[in-house]
């Protein structure tokens, strides 16, 4: 699949509406009435519009335009050497409990033909990562996308995150942490040119944490 229709199949997964924060609001009230909640108590009163406004930045990569992000930001460079860009900040709800999960993604490419510009690669992140998602699917999606948009030698990522629905509830280990990886090309084929990546991003690199 060539890069066109990659982007096109992928502009047809977000929403191109408006989220309805009004019904959002209606759901948030209810569920406040249902857990014994007074939510026209003072403190709760606008507590259903906050969440909506909150849910609207959060999930606001379900309306993130692939085509647009990128917006021609791709660069003839003759450079074939590795590009990294380590610990971009990122946070996202957990599909399965609605929780957060948050933490750092790791990611680098061997260009052949095109570069692609700095700020790109975490606004790829977040358009993954704000939305309901899966640690590993949300890898697979970065690599995927950097891959079929730069058609490099090859792409890395690495992903680390640490998730709320194990902190806080369930088994309740409050320092355990994810990590997921995705290598295409060089990076799955060559285990030096792996090595070099995962030494990289090792070096002075500090433990998530709270």
């Amino acid at each position: 699949m060539d890069c066109d229709d990659y982007l096109n199949n992928l502009a047809s997964l977000f929403c191109d509406s408006e989220m309805d924060l009004e019904k959002i609001s209606k759901a948030v009230y209810q569920t406040l009435d249902a857990i014994g909640e007074d939510p026209n108590r003072e403190g709760l009163v606008d507590t259903p519009k906050r969440v909506s406004k909150a849910y609207q930045e959060l999930l606001s990569g379900y309306r993130t335009d692939p085509k647009k992000l990128i917006n021609n930001a791709l660069f003839d460079v003759k450079y074939d050497e590795m590009v990294i860009v380590r610990d971009i900040e990122f946070y996202s709800l957990c599909e399965h409990h609605m929780l957060p999960f948050l933490g750092r993604a790791h990611v680098a490419y061997i260009p052949t033909k095109k570069v692609i510009g700095l700020s790109k690669i975490p606004r790829i992140v977040d358009m993954f990562s704000r939305r309901l998602q899966v640690q590993e699917r949300l890898t697979q999606q970065i690599a995927e996308f950097i891959n079929v948009v730069l058609e490099p030698e090859g792409v890395g990522v690495v992903v680390e995150a640490m998730h709320m629905c194990s902190m806080i509830r369930g088994v309740k280990k409050h320092d355990s942490r994810m990590t997921t990886s995705s290598m295409v090309g060089v990076f799955r084929d060559n285990i030096s040119t792996r090595m070099e990546f995962l030494n990289s991003i090792s070096r002075g690199a500090q433990s998530l944490h709270f």
